[in-house]
């Protein structure tokens, strides 16, 4: 359950920190921190889902063959597979001013950071397509004895990993070990050797039971049963009842899900801890991590789009055409320039990578007659802060990490966005995150959205000063995102009940492209059906997409 340790810390920077000690004494007042909302677009989004419609004149529609609307990670890597198919004729329109959705990145005087998704697991050899992306950016080196691909060490994550406050100090790794009772041994040994059972399994097809991404997991009754109970009655059910491990497990679905364990599957539950591992008693694949987190993958697959990219497009209408050949009618504000401007699009193909809860307001059959599967997606609202530092606040025990976490709170700790350069002293910049599972998502939304840029200031101070006394002294700005709908919620039902196939079904000549189809809010799995749906799109207009990814 710990972090083994790769290499010894660094700190030659640590001058850069001597410069910046004297403003350790200066008083400062929360309400002096620069605070300011930077990511929230809910205002149009919502003006499109409440019934607002465009028109466009006749000379503003624009004709293409294959149309992807949502620049996050799905639409880009549909872009990225048509680009390798030698087909560039297509056009991504996406609402954001920048692309990436949950995954993009920012920076500032200190260093590039996360807003959202930060890491992706090494994959192993047989995830072929993932394995080509990470060569493209000189991810990985060389593979292991197993065949399976090696991390360069320049985008492995750097020792130590990650690390636990308690009872005023840090340890190491994110499972508490000290001060275990030989209860909590007894348990976290028998829940270990579950998932080491459950890692080995493998059906008549030889597929595992929980793999990235989820299209290859095994479909096996007795396994996909695990689906329709909770996480949390699974743990009563197996005895696996001690505060430690019961934290970790709430934590772990809080992490991938936004939600806690009585709201998510057993399934889902069992995927966060088994989905990376390589087999039976191995550890999980190894963390692939920048700076900027998954900025560096949207950096790579967007480069070179051009002017076939187009942000501050917001769609408000999606009309398929059911006849074979025929054209989709897409109705949208551009919202560059002073006014927005109606405009639209005819295309033989459409990709939408967006959530199905955007996607049942544009698409018009879903809306005029939503869909019974749509009620089965959910999605998890995330508060990101960003806050830069004018020096690093102390702490007793384990050494700072990349991802610290602390006992008892309700966020999910921090990441350090400078700790793969090295420096352990200085100015510093830090990617607080919070999903906000207490609550229904509706009503969480609610909560989030009515928050201002002081209130959430005022709670990620609140949040830190347990672990960080002098937080107030050490944050000069803080900027925040408030992501509405980041991440599906893998209710009980929703992994193998029926609706992610029925979502996945085009309508007409109209195709989605979304992690709402995994049930997991991965890069892995939006990169999967973002190259599923270019393959289809290409398929459809005749135009097989060449296989392999050597």
């Amino acid at each position: 359950m710990g972090v083994t340790r790769r290499g010894a810390l660094t700190g030659l920077a640590g001058l850069a920190g001597l410069a910046s000690g004297c403003d350790r004494d200066r008083p400062q007042r929360p309400e002096d921190i620069d605070a300011e909302i930077s990511l929230s677009s809910e205002r149009v989004g919502h003006a499109l889902r409440d019934g607002a419609r465009v028109e466009p004149g006749a000379d503003a529609w624009t004709d293409v063959p294959l149309l992807i609307i949502g620049a996050g990670v799905a639409g880009l890597a549909c872009a990225w597979r048509l680009r390798r198919a030698s087909f560039n004729d297509f056009r991504v329109v996406e609402l954001e001013a920048t692309p990436g959705g949950t995954a993009r990145s920012g920076e500032s005087a200190v260093s590039k950071h996360p807003w959202g998704a930060h890491y992706v697991n090494a994959p192993s050899a047989q995830h072929a397509s993932m394995v080509a992306l990470l060569n493209e950016v000189g991810a990985l080196d060389g593979v292991d004895a197993q065949g399976d691909p090696q991390v360069h060490e320049a985008a492995a994550v750097r020792d130590p990993e990650s690390r636990i406050f308690r009872a005023g100090r840090w340890y190491e790794g994110l499972y508490l070990n000290a001060g275990e009772s030989p209860e909590d041994v007894r348990q976290r040994l028998a829940f270990e050797a579950e998932l080491s059972r459950l890692a080995a399994l493998r059906d008549g097809r030889g597929r595992r039971a929980f793999t990235v991404p989820v299209s290859q997991c095994s479909d096996d009754p007795d396994l996909i049963a695990l689906d329709r109970e909770p996480f949390s009655a699974w743990l009563d059910r197996k005895g696996f009842t001690g505060e430690r491990l019961r934290w970790l497990c709430d934590y772990a679905c809080r992490d991938d899900f936004g939600a806690t364990p009585d709201r998510v599957s057993a399934w889902a539950g069992l995927f966060y801890f088994l989905a990376r591992r390589t087999g039976q008693g191995e550890d999980t694949r190894p963390v692939i991590t920048w700076p900027e987190g998954n900025g560096r993958l949207v950096s790579h697959l967007a480069a070179g789009l051009g002017e076939r990219l187009q942000t501050g497009v917001a769609v408000a209408d999606i009309e398929p055409s059911m006849e074979p050949g025929g054209v989709a009618r897409v109705r949208a504000l551009d919202l560059r320039g002073d006014s927005a401007r109606a405009v639209g699009f005819r295309a033989r193909q459409v990709v939408v990578a967006a959530p199905v809860a955007f996607t049942r307001f544009m698409l018009r059959p879903w809306r005029e007659t939503r869909p019974a599967f749509a009620s089965a997606f959910e999605s998890a609202p995330w508060c990101v802060a960003q806050l830069e530092l004018r020096h690093r606040p102390g702490g007793r025990g384990f050494p700072r990490a990349w991802d610290n976490v602390a006992w008892g709170s309700r966020s999910l700790g921090y990441i350090v966005a400078t700790h793969q350069r090295g420096p352990d002293f200085g100015p510093d910049v830090w990617t607080w995150y919070e999903a906000l599972a207490d609550d229904p998502p509706r009503r969480a939304r609610e909560r989030l959205l009515s928050w201002t840029a002081a209130d959430l200031r005022d709670r990620v101070l609140a949040d830190l000063r347990p672990v960080h006394p002098d937080i107030d002294q050490a944050v000069t700005r803080m900027r925040f995102a408030r992501h509405g709908h980041a991440m599906v919620h893998p209710a009980p039902g929703l992994m193998w009940g029926g609706a992610r196939a029925a979502a996945a079904q085009a309508v007409g000549n109209v195709r989605l492209a979304h992690t709402d189809l995994s049930g997991m809010a991965l890069f892995e799995e939006a990169f999967d059906h973002g190259l599923r749906a270019a393959e289809q799109a290409l398929a459809a207009m005749g135009l097989p997409a060449p296989g392999g990814f050597g």
